[in-house]
């Protein structure tokens, strides 16, 4: 076997191509000559090499008689070589090339593990380098990068962290081991850090053998072109000849969740990347125990993970149950110690394996997964990101239930089908215009979007589930027409998206204003009950109704309610029900109620406060009487109600 040691072009190249067809790991043809590739040579430089530059690493050993097949394929004989074992500037270029690689190989990332097996410690020996790239707009990617770099040195890697903006590809091929993290711009671009090293990858592209790699892709599922970027560098990279190590992984818009997985994984994997680039996949279930540790050696920083341990606990456990085939349902009730970290599905799993394995439930990945949801102790949550210390304390009482207002399936699963055909029907995705911006390669419009408008389009719908927030209300269970706060919301945020297109907009408006719409919810109270996510999606919804209301003029039985209140409280400081009723109904409504059984139902004592029927059924036909009927609403007083005044003037100038 011919070892090479140089290889150059001399003059009078007639760009035939016949040696970039037999060995494109080294050769290149372009307009006016056959050239090295600058990945190969130890200059790092793209010409014909007549300085006579050496091949990098054991690249002259590998390829040698590829090298010189070509060389004689050359019709007019240009392509010359040098092997190691000729003339005398051998000794040169074996001296030279140790020279190169030393600086690497005698870098050891961390000292011999103590405990460690002897190929453990063997692999601790080598280069240990990591090169984490990462492509960013908006410093999303950048900042994983950082998080990655801090975790790498607990599996004894050295990384560095590589800004695409300047980065050469031709580099690639002296690194083993190689993460990249990239977002995808507009409509699947490149971010703009990375524009130039993608092109130049693409125009002359390394050989990558013996380099080792994993992609995360940051996207936004209501985009066609869904992490488009990553898959681009992942193929890329492929197509190159190097080795994809672990899978790439795609990061919707709440990435760091999906990040986590992945790097947690795919570090690993690259900790036993050997110095010449081997995976030695024998040595993983090692490194994942390596990389763990203890938490006397956790390493410091701001992702170091907590401890997160509390006292056990001892409680009452009560668990719905319901067979659909015996058509039953009832309730399992058991006393057992947890500890006060265990989630709510770690307590159902433990009953499943060892109690009743017919236990049906819906399982996450411990991160928050949206179709965990259950009702524990009267709140939903999700089961998988609630611990039970949350819940009660030492001596306590854990009742369990399916998710309020949807169908029992079978146990805590329940039939979402509801949700999924009001979502279905609602259609809350992207539809966008063209907009005013950069420029796709087809020609379309590209719009770009102000970082602070992004970040709070991502905060004002930062919940852990949709399909949560429509259990939380107190509605939906009780009107199958109703398509319920977790649709409406989704609506909202899609219809305050400025890249929505005016004609959804304007079909997502009215959609919320219809009869089953945003108004069938009487108080959004009963989703601010269950916490921040609940508080976040009713202050949504109340948003949505404010605009509903002045884009209306304040038409309908709801405008006219909220105008006949603001007008009433603002010339008198006084609020009567009456005037309310008749002006919000008029006098074909209040017929109407004759009719419709509302008259009836008073009639019969079905009245709010308990008052003789007879009282209320007069304030219908003799207003302002009423007496009995709500007293506290018959011209009273409302209290500060300048600020009253000042809110409904804030709404709409005309009250």
């Amino acid at each position: 076997m011919a070892i090479v040691a140089k290889v150059w072009i001399d003059e009078d190249c007639i760009t035939c191509d016949a040696c970039q067809d037999i060995c494109p790991e080294v050769f290149e043809v372009t307009d006016d000559s056959s050239m090295i590739l600058a990945a190969v040579r130890t200059d790092g430089t793209f010409d014909r090499n007549a300085g006579g530059s050496p091949l990098v690493g054991s690249l002259g050993t590998d390829l040698g008689d590829v090298i010189i097949e070509a060389a004689e394929a050359c019709p007019v004989e240009v392509i010359k070589y040098e092997l190691v074992t000729e003339g005398g500037d051998a000794p040169a270029v074996e001296a030279e090339a140790p020279a190169v690689e030393a600086p690497v190989a005698a870098v050891a990332a961390v000292a011999p593990a103590a405990g460690a097996s002897e190929a453990l410690n063997a692999i601790f020996s080598g280069d240990r380098s990591l090169n984490i790239l990462f492509g960013s707009q908006t410093g999303n990617a950048a900042g994983l990068a950082e998080k990655t770099a801090k975790m790498a040195a607990n599996f004894g890697l050295e990384p560095n962290i590589i800004d695409m903006d300047g980065f050469d590809p031709s580099s690639l091929a002296s690194m083993k081991r190689v993460m990249i993290i990239t977002s995808t711009w507009g409509e699947g671009e490149m971010p703009d850090n990375a524009e130039d090293a993608w092109n130049a990858i693409n125009a002359k592209g390394p050989a990558l053998a013996n380099t080792q790699f994993s992609v995360c892709a940051i996207g936004d599922t209501s985009y066609d072109e869904y992490c488009k970027a990553g898959h681009d560098w992942n193929d890329k990279l492929s197509s190159l000849g190097a080795q994809q190590i672990h899978p790439i992984q795609e990061c919707d818009v709440d990435f760091e969740p999906a990040w986590k997985v992945w790097v947690a994984e795919a570090l690993p994997k690259l900790a036993c990347v050997d110095s010449s680039g081997g995976f030695l996949e024998e040595l993983l279930e090692e490194m994942v125990a390596y990389g763990a540790g203890d938490d006397d050696g956790a390493v410091e920083g701001d992702f170091t993970p907590g401890v997160i341990e509390r006292a056990e606990l001892n409680i009452t456990v009560e668990i719905f149950r319901y067979c659909p085939e015996a058509a039953e349902s009832g309730w399992d009730t058991l006393a057992c110690t947890v500890p006060g970290h265990a989630t709510v599905q770690d307590l159902l799993l433990n009953m499943q394996q060892n109690v009743d394995g017919s236990l049906a439930f819906r399982r996450g990945s411990g991160a928050g997964t949206p179709t965990t949801g259950v009702r524990v102790n009267g709140r939903v949550a999700l089961s998988d990101a609630t611990m039970v210390s949350d819940l009660t304390t030492d001596g306590g009482h854990v009742k369990i239930e399916p998710l309020p207002g949807h169908p029992v399936v079978r146990d805590l699963i329940v039939d979402t089908s509801r949700y999924e055909n009001h979502r279905s029907r609602a259609e809350p995705w992207m539809r966008t215009d063209p907009r005013e911006g950069a420029r796709l390669p087809s020609g379309a419009a590209m719009g770009a979007m102000d970082p602070a408008l992004a970040t709070g389009l991502h905060q004002a719908g930062d919940v852990l589930s949709f399909q949560l927030i429509q259990a939380m209300s107190d509605t939906i269970a009780h009107d199958p027409h109703y398509e319920g706060p977790g649709v409406h919301f989704q609506q909202w945020l899609r219809a305050m998206d400025p890249r929505t297109s005016e004609v959804q907009r304007r079909t997502l408006l009215k959609s919320l204003q219809e009869k089953d719409g945003v108004w069938s919810e009487a108080d959004h109270a009963s989703l601010m009950r269950y916490g921040e996510d609940g508080r976040l999606a009713a202050k949504g919804l109340n948003d949505a109704r404010g605009a509903l209301l002045n884009q209306s003029r304040y038409a309908g039985k709801s405008g006219r309610l909220v105008k006949w209140y603001g007008r009433s409280v603002k010339w008198s400081g006084k609020v009567n029900e009456t005037t309310l009723y008749r002006q919000v109904l008029g006098p074909l409504g209040l017929v109407g109620n004759i009719f419709s059984g509302v008259s009836a139902r008073m009639a019969l004592a079905f009245t709010r406060n308990g008052a003789p029927p007879i009282r209320s059924l007069q304030a219908l036909l003799l207003p302002p009487a009423g007496v009995g009927r709500i007293p506290n609403m018959i011209n009273s007083k409302v209290e500060h109600y300048h600020e009253v005044v000042s809110l409904f003037n804030e709404i709409d100038q005309r009250f």
